[in-house]
């Protein structure tokens, strides 16, 4: 396959973009991609917009055109389909700064994962399996605030388009062909429950937190409050959350907290600064952490030991999961990581009332179903001696 012919324009003049966006309201679908600044932000600074639709390219410089109004509205056109490859960050900055989550939109990434091409495949990969072409590395670091972009530079960004739709073409006849239309729109409604503002509570954040889980029920909830206050000053001062206070710093206050901020300057890795300036902030939250109602305290699970039976049930789970994912030329972790098999083998009873993806939707058809009959002894696996392979049978 030789590589689409497009027009290339930089659109830096909202004069441009208003042409644009007049252009991409026929359009059927539109390819995107974003690039941005991330490091020493809370919030990356979204630089260019790459958009396909029909014959045009086009790189839009976000920050020469000061807002992207109108763009919402495509973003949000129903008739109009966005496809994106691995796009969950996309989606979250193009929602940021236009105030609409793209939909209805088509992730290649999680599409070729159900078709046979592996979990994450590379944009790069997929274009070269789907369509032959290799593509050029030769600007992956680019400091894309620079200005002005080289021609070389805009031809690379463009590239990340450019074979957007031969690839959607491929992967929708793959998926309509194996009767999984269903099965990835489904992701994708799972993907989109993830973006935008509604999605990312400061006051849930908190479970992001390594170690969170071990902390008894109270310090949880001082945890809570001390990751909330650290989002909202993050997000004021547009820093990342580590250059406010490291993770591993709030879990020693949650565990530990001061009741002065005087005593707060002998944490460990609590600069003396920071306290200074922030420290009655600080004693705030985990005041009002301390003050919660047991009633509402986060509920922490009791940490145990996983009975020596578990772990072998857990390899079984996985062993008939492999087989099932390689008769649908899957990979297994999309069905199903190995933490949601030890819940489900730790859960024991009630176990189909779990809120885990193998026991929703397509998954649960899929091997679901299968896994819940292995633990429930209706199943029994064994290896066929001829060809080597997992076998699963039915008691009679």
């Amino acid at each position: 396959m030789t590589k689409p012919h497009h027009q290339h324009p930089y659109i830096a003049e909202r004069g441009q973009f208003q042409d644009l966006c007049r252009q991409l309201r026929q359009a059927d679908r539109i390819a995107l991609d974003t690039e941005f600044i991330g490091e020493d932000r809370f919030t990356p600074r979204l630089e260019i917009i790459q958009i396909a639709a029909g014959d045009l390219c086009a790189v839009v410089d976000v920050p020469a055109l000061g807002t992207l109004d109108g763009f919402g509205d495509i973003l949000a056109d129903p008739n109009i389909e966005k496809v994106l490859h691995s796009g969950r960050q996309d989606l979250d900055l193009l929602a940021a700064h236009t105030g609409q989550v793209p939909t209805p939109f088509f992730d290649t990434q999680v599409a070729a994962s159900m078709v046979g091409y592996g979990a994450q495949v590379a944009y790069s990969q997929l274009v070269q399996k789907v369509t032959g072409q290799k593509l050029e590395k030769a600007h992956t670091f680019t400091n894309w605030s620079q200005r002005p972009l080289l021609p070389e530079q805009i031809s690379y960004a463009i590239e990340d388009v450019l074979f957007l739709f031969p690839i959607h073409d491929h992967l929708h006849k793959r998926l309509t062909s194996l009767g999984r239309l269903e099965w990835v729109q489904e992701e994708f409604a799972r993907l989109r429950a993830t973006v935008g503002a509604h999605a990312h509570d400061p006051r849930e954040r908190y479970q992001r937190i390594r170690g969170w889980e071990n902390l008894k029920p109270q310090s949880a909830a001082v945890l809570r409050e001390l990751a909330a206050w650290r989002d909202e000053e993050a997000q004021r001062r547009n820093v990342p959350r580590g250059r406010v206070i490291r993770d591993e710093v709030l879990v020693e206050l949650a565990r530990r907290p001061p009741h002065t901020v005087e005593a707060m300057k002998g944490v460990r890795g609590l600069h003396g600064n920071e306290v200074d300036k922030r420290g009655e902030a600080i004693l705030a939250a985990i005041q009002r952490g301390l003050a919660i109602p047991s009633s509402e305290w986060p509920e922490v699970a009791p940490s145990k030991r996983p009975e020596p039976e578990s772990a072998g049930l857990v390899d079984l789970l996985q062993a008939v999961l492999k087989a099932r994912a390689n008769e649908e030329h899957m990979t297994p972790t999309l069905l199903a990581t190995s933490s949601d098999l030890q819940a489900l083998v730790e859960a024991k009873h009630d176990r189909e009332k779990l809120d885990l993806p193998i026991l929703s939707g397509w998954r649960r058809k899929l091997a679901g179903d299968l896994l819940l009959q292995v633990l429930a002894g209706k199943i029994s696996v064994s290896i066929d001696h001829k060809s080597g392979k997992l076998r699963v049978a039915h008691h009679s």
